[in-house]
């Protein structure tokens, strides 16, 4: 046996759970497919911050620096990540990316990497992610677009794309970051957008959007749906005249039964209200320097950004076992049970609120707990 329990992966959630276990007295080994603590944040776009407050968003045995501002930028994160597992003692394996999880002939579990080296553990968390795998749209004419299109995992910052035209396809989170990015930055930018749209402010009257957003939810659903919806009308007003199609959902409702976190509005809306980005709706086809809506307007462009999302790809993990997803394709489960049992998956969870790292801090916890009740104590080990 190589180890007790085996992480995969050292980003917040991979760190959290090995750091709740060292607590314990457990000797977790992490592997990470990358060369650093936190790739994932590593590579997001520069002016990426947290949309929710450091207070509530760090892991379990460290706070975020007093000096770090409300919302801590990405860097701060990165930072923050390398500090905590410095503080927690974790030394991950890295260059380590695993493909399959898999039954060993004794009940262990056999994870395997891509370079051919194996880990057998009695326990295996998988923490991957939800983003671990972009998702790119496919568009009518894209062979005949003459300019480039790249998902959104690959922009950084406004810089190459001066003196450009840019459509970003998608209006969540990160499509409307980076349509604020590009704007700010004097880049002629349009947004493509599909489907309804749930927008908040990240914070009314000096209080974080994401404080209110618990204490509604710990209502009862209809009493809560009903005041979130309150909340974002009088706060965002009428976004239909700008050319949005507002949510039939209330935020909250639609966080809890879909696991898609609402727009965190950070200045976007006064871009799209002042003219500096224009909406457009779902793309018919891209023809040249064109790109032709499915109402018959054209935005003439020479980039195209697909802020189209990500998928976990947690099935490929698993060859030979049939793991349990929700619709967006996230493990369904924390801990696996049947011909599961003794796997774990951390940092799924899109339905809670109050913000993904606060649901990992929760989550660590618990599974370190499950997981040390369920093997021999270290001393017997």
């Amino acid at each position: 046996m190589d180890t007790d329990i085996l992480v995969v992966g050292a980003g917040p959630a991979g760190l959290a759970v090995a750091a709740a276990l060292k607590a314990k007295g457990r000797r977790p080994l992490v592997i990470e497919k990358a060369t650093q603590v936190g790739a994932s944040w590593r590579d997001h776009y520069e002016r990426l911050h947290l949309h929710t407050v450091k207070s509530l968003s760090a892991l379990p045995g460290l706070a975020f620096p007093a000096d770090a501002p409300r919302y801590v930028p990405r860097q701060g994160v990165v930072d923050y990540l390398v500090a905590y597992a410095a503080h927690a003692g974790i030394e991950p394996c890295f260059g380590a990316e695993a493909t399959a999880i898999v039954r060993d002939g004794d009940g262990a579990w056999r994870t395997t990497t891509r370079s051919g080296r194996s880990f057998r553990s009695r326990a295996v968390v998988v923490t991957t992610g939800a983003n671990n795998v972009p998702s790119p749209a496919e568009i009518e004419g894209e062979e005949t677009f003459a300019g480039a299109i790249l998902h959104s995992r690959d922009y950084r910052n406004a810089a190459p794309f001066a003196g450009r035209r840019v459509l970003v396809v998608g209006l969540g989170n990160t499509g409307a970051e980076i349509a604020l990015d590009l704007a700010e930055h004097g880049v002629a930018v349009a947004l493509s957008v599909r489907s309804p749209v749930n927008i908040v402010l990240r914070d009314v009257l000096g209080r974080p959007t994401q404080k209110t957003s618990i204490l509604l939810a710990r209502l009862p659903n209809a009493l809560g749906d009903a005041l979130a919806r309150v909340f974002r009308d009088l706060s965002v007003g009428d976004i239909a005249r700008w050319g949005l199609e507002p949510s039939p959902l209330s935020p909250l409702r639609q966080l809890r039964e879909h696991g898609k976190t609402p727009v965190i509005d950070v200045g976007t809306l006064a871009r799209i209200k002042s003219g500096e980005i224009a909406v457009y709706p779902a793309i018919r086809r891209l023809n040249g320097d064109g790109v032709e809506f499915v109402d018959g307007r054209i935005w003439n462009a020479d980039r195209v950004v697909l802020a189209t999302g990500y998928r976990a790809a947690i099935d490929s993990l698993f060859p030979d076992i049939d793991v349990p997803v929700d619709g967006g394709g996230l493990p369904s489960t924390l801990a696996g049970t049947g011909d599961l049992d003794g796997v774990y998956f951390v940092g799924f969870d899109t339905r809670q609120p109050g913000g993904l790292l606060r649901t990992i801090a929760h989550q660590a916890v618990a599974v370190a707990e499950r997981i040390d009740a369920a093997l021999p104590s270290p001393a017997a080990a």
